[in-house]
């Protein structure tokens, strides 16, 4: 990717590590949930992941530079409630359009209170005809306020990454 004054860069130097072995120096998330059965559901779900349906889902999605996810668009979400809330700039990083899998990582830019990377996605397993909602992540504090919030963060990108599952569960169907 290419950037430039204009366009600043990752925060961290691991891009793309979400899609295998997660780097050390980080702390850790990982996240799987049933969220539905077919490949009909499969492919359903992996499209609405992609148009920022767990984000969306939750209200924390304030910017997106393309309606659905692609190498290089701009994201901001918003952390937090109302004015207590924090922009976060990400950048996503690289999008799944594999047979059994499908979704998109986005890592973080200058401004966001974390570090790293994360990846939301679909996974079909044809032996069971389960669909999984996952969340995988890696981050570590980039500003004061989470270096001082310190262990509450944790518990909150767990909670939230929950969320975003229970999100996907609930997509409705396109009619």
């Amino acid at each position: 990717m290419n950037e430039s004054p204009a366009r600043p860069g990752f925060t961290y130097t691991e891009i793309g590590a979400t899609r295998d072995e997660l780097p050390p120096g980080y702390h850790h998330l990982r996240l799987r949930r049933e969220v539905g059965r077919g490949r009909t559901e499969f492919h359903r779900l992996g499209a609405a992941v992609l148009r920022y349906r767990m984000q969306r889902g939750l209200g924390i999605l304030r910017d997106a530079r393309s309606p659905v996810a692609e190498p290089g668009a701009d994201v901001t979400v918003q952390l937090g409630i109302g004015r207590f809330g924090l922009r976060a700039p990400c950048r996503v990083v690289y999008v799944l359009n594999e047979a059994d899998r499908i979704g998109f990582a986005y890592g973080t830019l200058p401004g966001h209170p974390e570090s790293g990377e994360e990846l939301f996605a679909v996974e079909y397993d044809p032996d069971t005809d389960m669909v999984s909602g996952v969340v995988t992540a890696f981050s570590r504090p980039a500003s004061r306020l989470t270096r001082l919030a310190g262990p509450l963060t944790r518990p909150a990108q767990r909670v939230i990454a929950w969320a975003y599952l229970a999100v996907l569960r609930r997509t409705p169907r396109e009619h």
